[in-house]
């Protein structure tokens, strides 16, 4: 039975004595079916919004007001390495399963491969701390507290070219304050799209592609945090005020997507409906995840709680869990197994200066060939290969001679064939010159 989950941290500051929930544990992994359940934890972190990832095999955590990430091990399941990094880190995300991104507060980022321990540092492209980051596998977009957005190509960062300069594609510059939050589409289509919130009370819609922007929605409140819908039909927000906010793109019975329509791109959208409300006390909204298919929707609050709201009723469903501290990252897990060729078992620590690297990992995808990948897959020898090879030893002599009888008797077929060719030439010759002699005495 196929299950989704989700992973959550928190930032460690307790907000009463509850003894049920363990002091030191700062990461949860939840499972949402058949019912919820915590299935396992992660101690010894205190994570800031926005500053989590994780693959198939780790749990890449950033650290409050430190240099530092903390590595954890999903499948042996404890802390397996301390990453420190030469500015604080304030946000990541990650390039496929091999690549972690990392948003410091000097404004640069620095792409680690955790597989070859490779570090790629950019220049300081943003005046203020990076606040947000969002990637694919062929761009990485950042927002800053400066109200810029970059968008980064992925291939030109991890050139092995020495003359690739590591510099922003191009920036996104519309917002007028900090940039909160960045969501960006599954497509790898050039018409994808990316989504970023500020707090001047604003979300745009852009295509970072070609850098066009393509709506502007003006807010009551300041939103905090995004998922976008899996199809790309709407965005959700989270705000200040613990509510949240259905942003739709597509209209009801519209035959064009608003979002290309050139007429409406430079025509703010004031979002009068109501917001979605908790019954809970209100605290702000500071991480959202969208189900698999778009039917739930999960926030975390500053308050510790996670709520669970129903996106075809558009109205809250239920409270999960109080962590009895804010809860400042909320990761969906697919219920689908990544297709992966490798997978890093141990991350490999970045290595600064050096120029060689090895990549460690373990290969987990099947060979082209069956035959092959049974051979070597196998204990020993196949039992079909060494009757093979042991009746190509002990072939009866008579084989051998029989192939050279059969030699034989092909270049005597050739002969034969040669020889009548030569009487057939000979017969015309010796016709010819009887016509001719007859000729001649005539």
């Amino acid at each position: 039975m196929l299950s989704e989950g989700f992973i959550t941290a928190i930032r460690a500051e307790r907000k009463s004595a509850n003894t049920a929930i363990a002091k030191d544990v700062g990461i949860y992994v939840h499972e949402l079916h058949p019912s919820h359940v915590v299935k396992s934890s992660f101690k010894k972190s205190s994570t800031p919004v926005n500053a989590l990832a994780c693959t198939s095999t780790h749990i890449f955590a950033a650290q409050v007001g430190k240099a530092v990430v903390h590595v954890y091990s999903r499948e042996r399941g404890n802390q397996e390495a301390l990453i420190s990094f030469p500015e604080r880190v304030h946000s990541l995300a990650l390039v496929g399963e091999n690549v972690l991104v990392v948003g410091t507060g000097e404004g640069r980022i620095i792409l680690w491969e955790v597989c070859t321990g490779r570090l790629i540092s950019t220049p300081p492209a943003h005046l203020q701390l990076v606040a947000c980051i969002a990637a694919t596998p062929s761009h990485i977009i950042t927002g800053s507290e400066d109200s810029n957005i970059h968008v980064w190509s992925v291939p030109r960062l991890l050139s092995l070219e020495s003359t690739e300069t590591h510099e922003p594609l191009r920036s996104l510059s519309n917002h007028r304050a900090a940039i909160t939050s960045l969501a960006v589409g599954t497509s790898t289509s050039p018409t994808n799209i990316c989504v970023s919130a500020s707090k001047d009370n604003t979300i745009i819609v852009w295509n970072y592609h070609s850098g066009d922007l393509l709506r502007t929605f003006l807010l009551p409140s300041t939103p905090l945090c995004l998922a976008l819908d899996p199809c790309h039909r709407a965005v959700y927000a989270g705000f200040e005020d613990g509510s949240l906010q259905l942003i739709e793109f597509i209209q009801p019975q519209s035959i064009v997507n608003p979002l290309y329509d050139t007429s409406l791109q430079t025509t703010p959208v004031q979002i009068t409906l109501p917001p979605w409300i908790a019954p809970f006390e209100a605290s702000a909204t500071l991480c959202l995840g969208l189900s698999y298919d778009g039917t739930s929707l999960y926030s975390g609050h500053t308050s510790g709680k996670i709520a669970q709201w129903d996106t075809g009723r558009r109205a809250f469903a239920s409270e999960l869990l109080d962590l009895n501290a804010p809860v400042t990252n909320l990761l969906m897990l697919s219920p689908f197994a990544p297709k992966l060729m490798s997978r890093a078992i141990t991350v490999v620590k970045p290595k600064l200066g050096e120029t060689q690297y090895t990549f460690t990992a373990q290969l987990c995808g099947r060979m082209s060939t069956d035959e092959f990948d049974r051979t070597m897959q196998s204990q020993g020898f196949p039992e079909d290969k060494l009757s093979d090879a042991i009746s190509r030893f002990y072939q009866p002599v008579a084989a051998a001679a029989a192939a050279s009888s059969s030699g034989d008797e092909d270049l005597r077929k050739q002969n034969e064939e040669l020889w009548k060719v030569v009487h057939e030439q000979q017969a015309l010759q010796k016709k010819t010159l009887e016509k001719y002699a007859g000729l001649k005495s005539g």
